[in-house]
């Protein structure tokens, strides 16, 4: 029985080690592949130094490499800090540390930004990241109604403030901001930019 686990632990380690290598030389191709469509399996095996196969029976697809490569990169990208923010005991300051925490994210990794720019070329994909920015609408909305709470303010007008501060705070509108701005520069106009919407439509 010991020998067993052993081997078991020593399988789920070089497994663990391969997936980790796979993910790695899918970043590298993320950041630097130029045509997206090149981003296949095959180029991610090559790049990894295994065969094509193992990175099938890793990932199952290539969506299911884009997800898990997503995934990753949310972990190291601070996404993780997210329940901390929205827990804050004043909603106004969470949607700030929410804003923060998201520009933080969309100015990290290249990877990321070639991710979101693959929604437009691989649909299926692209409803994967449509999910993704969903939760991310919702954790607004829910915050826009803890500040909304015991004031008359109209369902109409509360939306209108969620898609505003959903627009400014996708990675779309960072990528614009900071084409000329430092990453800080382009986060602070993006988190006042949304006070000042917040302000203007709510009250402050």
């Amino acid at each position: 029985m010991a020998t067993r686990r052993y081997v078991s632990s020593v399988r789920a380690a070089a497994a663990a080690e391969t997936k980790s290598q796979v993910m790695a030389a899918a970043r590298r191709l993320l950041r630097k592949e130029s045509n997206f469509a090149a981003f296949s399996l095959d180029s991610v095996a090559k790049a990894a130094g295994v065969t094509r196969l193992t990175v099938y029976n890793q990932f199952g697809s290539r969506r299911g490499l884009l997800e898990a490569v997503f995934d990753d990169l949310a972990d190291t990208g601070g996404l993780g800090r997210i329940p901390d923010a929205m827990a804050a005991a004043d909603p106004r300051e969470a949607l700030e540390r929410l804003i923060v925490i998201f520009c933080a994210f969309w100015s990290g990794d290249p990877a990321i930004g070639r991710l979101n720019e693959a929604t437009a070329v691989d649909p299926e994909f692209g409803e994967s990241v449509a999910a993704r920015n969903e939760r991310r609408r919702k954790a607004i909305a829910a915050l826009i109604a803890r500040m909304s709470a015991g004031r008359r303010i109209s369902a109409d007008r509360r939306r209108d403030v969620i898609d505003i501060v959903f627009g400014l705070t996708g990675y779309a509108m960072f990528k614009a901001v900071a084409a000329n701005r430092s990453s800080d520069e382009a986060s602070a106009l993006v988190r006042e930019t949304c006070m000042a919407a917040l302000d203007r439509i709510l009250g402050g």
